[in-house]
């Protein structure tokens, strides 16, 4: 496996992202790619399956059956059944009570109630191709429904043989999708997203993927909703010197099985540690991933790379580390202590696995019920006198007369003389 050993420095977190290619690597073969799906549908979908998913071979049809999901879900090995019943459990907890948000602010004579409302539809789209990904669907789906969303598509693109995974299409049915499909990539992005014959457009469409799927993802964006940019994967660890080299480098490791494009560091001030995570990870076999070591003066220097970087999941390992937790506040999901490992996040902790990516968790938050969510305002006004009188010199300073003249309307209406 690749190991890079860098020294702290201004320069690091650019060094660091230098390492992996980044999203406009693929964005003229994904805006070619959507234009096909867009003008010529079930065709160029199914021709795209074709060329990057079935090796050649006729795709079986895009929609997947009920009778088919059934018995995945029949077939499944009892043990990964528990599972994902445990990890659909763990998150529906988390999430208890999300939806009892509305509240109303009484203003004078006025009345502003902040109403929410979910999407019609949404998709969640799940990996494929190097491993498939039950848990992706239990990440995706799960909120969604919390959310109160009706129609709530699955996709993933097939194998060779013109499948997708059984496991992910019993976690489906276990996690109650109304539509799955046989389809991936880019092309699948902008099959959710402007529709097809056989594939009913969404509102929404979250996922993690490769850097075209998630490219197409931000090309569609205003078409609809992105819960954002969600892979390759991430992982920073912040150890101090009494940190585990062995489980850490598990750790490491875990998250570099994501393949290609995947970014696992650790940075420390103990030379020793990180000597000895170099040799485990060295010795590991090749994914794709790519990892370095970081040298720190202090682990102070580490949270505020580990700040500026802004990964997707930040591990904080050894007694004056874990002592770092309170003041983070850039990351997709914070792991603390020996035992929290990111595996777990990945699975059946509660927390959700699909984070923001390449520095977004500046910004952006990892998947909720929010994502599949309207917010909006209703107003009562039952006096407008006041406001009215308050707002007008202000809509005449911008030059909105009728806005002036719609206010003043009310004042005659309510005026008691």
């Amino acid at each position: 496996m690749r190991c890079e050993r860098l020294v702290m420095s201004a320069r690091t977190v650019d060094e660091l992202r230098a390492l992996t290619p980044g999203a406009a690597s693929a964005r003229e073969a994904v805006g070619e790619i959507i234009e096909q799906v867009r003008a010529h549908g079930d065709q160029a979908l199914l021709d795209y399956t074709r060329r990057f998913d079935t090796a050649g071979a006729d795709p079986r049809p895009l929609q997947i059956t009920n009778d088919e999901l059934d018995a995945a879900a029949s077939a499944l090995d009892p043990a990964v059944r528990h599972a994902l019943e445990r990890a659909i459990e763990n998150l529906e907890a988390v999430l208890v009570g999300w939806r009892d948000r509305e509240r109303s602010v009484e203003l004078g004579a006025s009345r502003v109630t902040l109403r929410q409302a979910p999407v019609e539809r949404a998709a969640v789209y799940v990996p494929g191709g190097r491993a498939p990904y039950p848990s992706t669907v239990v990440m995706g789906v799960t909120p969604a429904r919390s959310a109160g969303v009706e129609h709530i598509a699955v996709c993933s693109p097939p194998g060779r043989d013109g499948e997708v995974d059984a496991t992910v299409l019993a976690a489906a049915r276990l996690t109650g999708a109304t539509a799955v499909y046989r389809m991936g990539g880019a092309q699948a992005i902008a099959a959710l997203a402007f529709g097809t014959q056989s594939v009913a457009a969404v509102d929404v469409i979250v996922g993690p993927g490769n850097l075209y799927v998630q490219e197409a993802k931000r090309q569609v964006f205003g078409q609809v909703g992105i819960d954002g940019f969600a892979g390759p994967s991430d992982l920073l660890a912040i150890a101090a010197a009494d940190a585990d080299p062995d489980t850490l480098s598990l750790d490491l490791l875990a998250q570099a099985e994501h393949g290609p494009g995947t970014l696992v560091l650790a940075a420390s001030d103990s030379p020793t540690l990180l000597d000895a995570l170099h040799e485990r990870l060295a010795e590991a076999t090749d994914t794709g991933a790519v990892a370095a070591l970081i040298d720190t003066a202090d682990l102070e220097q580490a949270l505020a790379l580990a700040e500026a970087f802004a990964p997707e999941h930040l591990q904080l390992v050894g007694e004056t580390a874990e002592a770092l937790a309170d003041r983070v506040t850039r990351a997709g999901c914070l792991f603390v202590g020996a035992n929290a490992g990111t595996a777990f996040g990945d699975y059946v902790v509660g927390s959700n696995h699909i984070l923001p990516t390449g520095g977004a968790a500046r910004f952006a938050s990892g998947l909720t019920p929010e994502h599949f969510t309207r917010r909006f305002s209703e107003v009562r006004i039952a006096d407008a006198t006041e406001l009215a009188g308050s707002a007008i010199p202000l809509a005449r300073a911008e030059g909105f007369e009728m806005h002036a003249r719609s206010m003043e309307a009310r004042i005659r209406e309510n005026d008691p003389r």
